[in-house]
């Protein structure tokens, strides 16, 4: 259908004359347009597994550290039991190494001590009496070289048992101690790494936030590193306007600004960015005639009880 060229002129003429009006309305509101956007907390699991428990639905309110879910853990559960065994193993070796030989066993070298003892004093005995029999003539010289030899025999004996039980009561060997420890602080770090594991099979909130989806369902596979909970938390909403060049002037991060929605009260909010460059630039070289084409992006964040009222793309009214 065809348009008469004098009601083609009216109209031009009547759009004219409507953005001309919108103009000034908005010279003089001196009003941004923008929206409401949430920057999304994703929580994943590093480890991969079947969904066990989904403790929370989309929608509802979480306090921090509320559970949000829990792979199965069955396999970083036995890990963390075999490094707790090997843990006990170290220290139980080292703690041997520390004490030396046992009770029992030091009475029994005490005992071969005092047996060897007693022979060598009559080792000792039968060595004077040789000696006397001797000198007298009763007995030859080869009976006193023997008993020497007996006495000497039983006093080393003697001295070996003695020695044996101090060793006894001596710990381990500064090396051998050294190692067992460097042992025990790597069952240690295994043992850390392994409850480790097992406590990332589980994940809770780290902040106060609304749970904005939830990404599985109990019982399907998430591969590593997978998002199951998605969280808004109210500090992480924030608001986005544009403005023109020419007031751009007008506005510096910390200045306070009035936010009004539809359905909703006017809100408080400060600015926290102004972009450096322009969000949408003329395809023309700059000049005076198309600089009001330029627009620059702003952001701004309320208090989060106020931040709790806005919806992530939900359109606002910002002014200065």
């Amino acid at each position: 259908m065809k348009i008469p060229y004098m009601s083609l002129r009216c109209l031009i003429a009547v759009g004219v004359a409507l953005m001309l009006i919108s103009g000034c309305h908005a010279a003089k509101d001196n009003s941004y347009s923008g929206y409401a956007e949430g920057e999304y907390m994703r929580i994943a699991s590093p480890y991969g597994g079947s969904l066990a428990t989904l403790n929370v639905s989309r929608g509802e309110q979480i306090a921090a550290g509320a559970p949000l879910f829990a792979l199965e853990q069955e396999n970083e559960r036995a890990s963390r039991e075999e490094a707790a065994a090997r843990l006990k193993q170290a220290e139980a070796r080292l703690d041997n190494l520390r004490k030396g030989k046992r009770a029992e066993e030091i009475t029994a070298a005490r005992a071969q001590l005092a047996q060897a003892s007693a022979v060598l004093k009559l080792s000792a005995t039968e060595l004077r009496r040789t000696e006397n029999l001797v000198a007298s003539k009763f007995l030859s010289p080869a009976k006193l070289d023997e008993a020497r030899t007996a006495y000497e025999r039983d006093r080393a004996r003697a001295a070996e048992l003695g020695a044996l039980l101090n060793v006894a009561s001596l710990a381990g060997r500064p090396d051998e101690i050294a190692a067992a420890s460097a042992e025990v602080n790597a069952a240690k770090q295994q043992l850390a790494q392994a409850e480790w594991r097992l406590a990332q099979k589980s994940q809770r909130a780290p902040r106060k936030a609304l749970v904005a989806d939830t990404l599985y369902t109990a019982g399907e596979w998430v591969q590593a590193g997978m998002p199951v909970v998605s969280l808004l938390p109210a500090e992480n909403i924030k608001l986005k306007f544009f403005v023109p060049e020419v007031a751009l002037g007008t506005l510096k991060i910390g200045q306070n600004v009035s936010v009004t929605c539809d359905g909703c009260q006017p809100l408080a909010a400060r600015i926290t960015y102004i972009a450096s460059q322009a969000e949408y630039t003329s395809p023309l070289i700059y000049s005076k005639e198309n600089r009001a084409s330029l627009v620059f992006m702003v952001e701004a964040r309320t208090s989060m009880d106020d931040a709790v009222k806005l919806h992530p793309g939900q359109p606002v009214e910002i002014k200065p």
